[in-house]
């Protein structure tokens, strides 16, 4: 099967070079990228598709600022919803496979209290949940064949992350203030990227939205704790603190833990709990 990464420079798009098949193609729309490809073309993505006969999308690109995507609704959506459709088109023309990567963020604006099911309805608070929900019907309007994973948290040793800020702020501030009135659960990377390649090797015929994210709950002050605790910075003081002591343009959701077990029972995955996984990716921080 010959694979292309979008969004190849971001944190999945790292971790998924250590698992997918040599051959696969790797692109991004940043300077550092091995190979440059603009998702928003039509045309450029076509032509790729058909140069490199490709069989399968693994679309990581986004635009992931959730804060400047209140005031850039335009960008975000040719990102997060029109390129969508530029690879799900590309796709459903050669008969290939889309997997495509989608957020937490398309819950939010009603008062979940048990984890959210892939079939319950979008509720983004937010222009970034909005577009990443454009991006979802896209797809599905294309008829492609699809895999549309819905993650939450996502971490890694790559780029910039809530756990990299943690372990640098608990190490330089004597005391922080972390929310503890918004809930999920955290992700890492390289446990997505390991999933994704257990999906695509097994060639899925059905189309289908999954979720994954790592297992267990918590909240960013809880999270927070525990960075600090696995890394040894204990004279840091962190205290929880309510949402709205940090005034922003967008209302964040309060609670998406998202439901694991349609994908758990689809491709036989074990995921491990988050708190094992932040311990083996700071143990990778430290050895770099």
């Amino acid at each position: 099967m010959k694979i292309l990464v979008t969004g190849a420079c971001g944190q999945l798009g790292m971790s998924l070079r250590s698992v997918l098949p040599e051959s696969t193609v790797y692109t991004d729309v940043t300077p550092e990228a091995p190979r440059y490809l603009d998702i928003t073309d039509p045309g450029a993505v076509r032509s790729l598709v058909a140069r490199e006969k490709l069989d399968c999308i693994v679309n990581c690109a986004a635009y992931t600022n959730v804060e400047a995507a209140e005031d850039n609704f335009d960008l975000a959506e040719k990102l997060n919803a029109k390129a969508v459709e530029n690879l799900s088109v590309a796709m459903k023309e050669v008969d290939g496979l889309l997997v495509h990567i989608s957020t937490d963020y398309v819950f939010g604006a009603e008062p979940y209290n048990r984890p959210c099911r892939e079939d319950q309805k979008g509720t983004p608070t937010g222009v970034y949940g909005l577009t990443k929900l454009h991006g979802e019907q896209a797809v599905l309007s294309s008829a492609v064949r699809h895999i549309i994973i819905r993650t939450s948290w996502l971490y890694s040793e790559y780029g910039k992350n809530f756990v990299k800020t943690m372990l640098r702020l608990t190490e330089e501030k004597p005391s922080l203030k972390v929310v503890f009135d918004q809930v999920g659960t955290p992700t890492y990377a390289g446990d997505l990227a390991a999933a994704i390649g257990t999906i695509v090797s097994s060639c899925p015929e059905r189309s289908g939205i999954y979720h994954y994210s790592n297992e267990g709950v918590c909240s960013w002050y809880d999270f927070a704790k525990s960075i600090a605790a696995y890394a040894g910075h204990t004279a840091c003081d962190i205290q929880p603190c309510h949402s709205d002591e940090f005034p922003s343009k967008v209302q964040r959701p309060a609670y998406s833990v998202l439901d694991k077990s349609k994908i758990k029972e689809h491709f036989g995955l074990r995921i491990p709990h988050w708190a094992d996984s932040l311990q083996r990716c700071l143990r990778s921080l430290s050895a770099q």
